[in-house]
């Protein structure tokens, strides 16, 4: 299992219990959930659906909300097909639709708006404060599809499938048997509608109409090219103090509505980012005014000046999705490099993509808030 509120911390499921009630994990589990890109292939719903196949078999009841995000439209028809779907509606589960779904905030989790301290279970690659519901109380735990299945079945972090029991509807103590899946389907992938339209043979006249008054929809102007001179006079945009990942520099939940209307996205670059000065997120302090304001807020600003800054982060900035808009909007309200003791490599690679200048260094002794 690795977290919560990261992917690097694992700990073996047999020190789990020990691990949870040692730091303060809440061990009762509120939902289990599969899918999205990661851990939803036909191999891993097989797998995690022979464990859901036990809940009737051995007369067991599924203690946590059960949630499944297929990979795919064709995943989720061959599964149906293949009768994987009854099994989860049997055992209770709840099928999303074919999409990232909780994983990048799009979970409308009722409750989830009281921040209460949780502990949720899910096969998704991710699990940053925030990122599944909102709740930055909601304590997320990665582990594999069949993993999050008997979790869910169990309701308890301390249960190990591999030598714990479980009592079920009679009071009899049963054990869950091991997982076991295909790894292709026995009768070949199939589906009605992938989802996929091809292109025109001939774009040549082809045209995008965009309403210019939308909120959601922008066409995009190419970047500036570099005047060929040195950057001179940068301001310090913030000083991100620790873990700087993607979701920091560039929320999904409900921004991801803007994703196609760079402008506005741009409305929640850093606003996750800790100012190592304040000790607050989205609270900078602009270098015109002398006043605090908010990260988009204050860029804005630089940029109606034609004032170039700098953003300064620390160890693996911008680990976690690869979300190019994390590079396109600094990029797009004026930010001239970002300078950090290490990078995430494929965040790296997306600045560099954006022709924005990332540079790594060793020391941050002498940078100041008023530099």
């Amino acid at each position: 299992m690795n977290g919560p509120f990261t992917p690097d911390l694992a700990t073996p499921i047999s020190k789990l219990k020990a691990e949870a009630e040692k730091n303060g994990w809440p061990l009762k589990v509120q939902a289990g959930l599969i899918g999205s890109c990661t851990n939803s292939s036909y191999e891993d719903i097989a797998r995690a659906v022979s464990i859901a196949k036990q809940v009737s078999a051995k007369g067991l009841k599924s203690k946590a909300g059960f949630m499944i995000n297929p990979g795919s439209e064709q995943i989720r028809y061959t599964i149906e097909r293949d009768g994987f779907l009854k099994v989860f509606d049997d055992c209770g589960a709840v099928v999303f639709t074919n999409a990232c779904g909780p994983c990048i905030g799009m979970w409308d989790r009722m409750g989830a708006e009281k921040q209460e301290k949780n502990t949720i279970v899910h096969s998704f690659n991710r699990n940053f404060a925030k990122r599944a519901d909102g709740n930055p109380n909601t304590y997320a735990f990665v582990a594999s599809p069949e993993i999050v299945s008997a979790l869910a079945i169990a309701g308890d972090l301390g249960f190990n499938p591999l030598t714990d029991t479980l009592t079920n509807e009679k009071g009899e103590q049963v054990k869950l048997d091991a997982p076991f899946g295909d790894e292709l389907p026995p009768k070949g992938f199939d589906v009605k509608d992938a989802g996929y339209q091809a292109p025109a043979t001939d774009g040549s006249n082809v045209q995008v109409a965009v309403s210019p008054t939308s909120k959601r929809l922008q066409l995009l102007d190419p970047f500036a090219a570099w005047p060929g001179i040195d950057f001179k006079g940068l301001r310090l945009l913030i000083k991100a103090k620790g873990k700087c990942t993607t979701d920091h520099i560039s929320m999904a939940g409900p921004w991801l509505k803007f994703r196609g209307h760079l402008d506005n996205i741009s409305n929640n670059m850093l606003i996750g980012a800790v100012n190592a000065f304040n000790e607050k997120t989205d609270s900078v302090k602009n270098h015109i005014t002398g006043a605090y304001e908010g990260v988009p807020v204050v860029q804005r600003q630089y940029k109606a000046k034609q004032i170039g800054s700098i953003v300064v982060g620390d160890e693996n900035y911008g680990e976690g999705s690869s979300r190019e808009h994390a590079a396109m909007e600094p990029r797009h309200l004026g930010v001239k490099v970002v300078l950090v003791k290490s990078f995430a490599r494929i965040h790296e690679t997306n600045l560099k993509k954006q022709g924005m200048l990332g540079i790594t260094f060793f020391l941050f002794k002498g940078i100041e808030e008023k530099s």
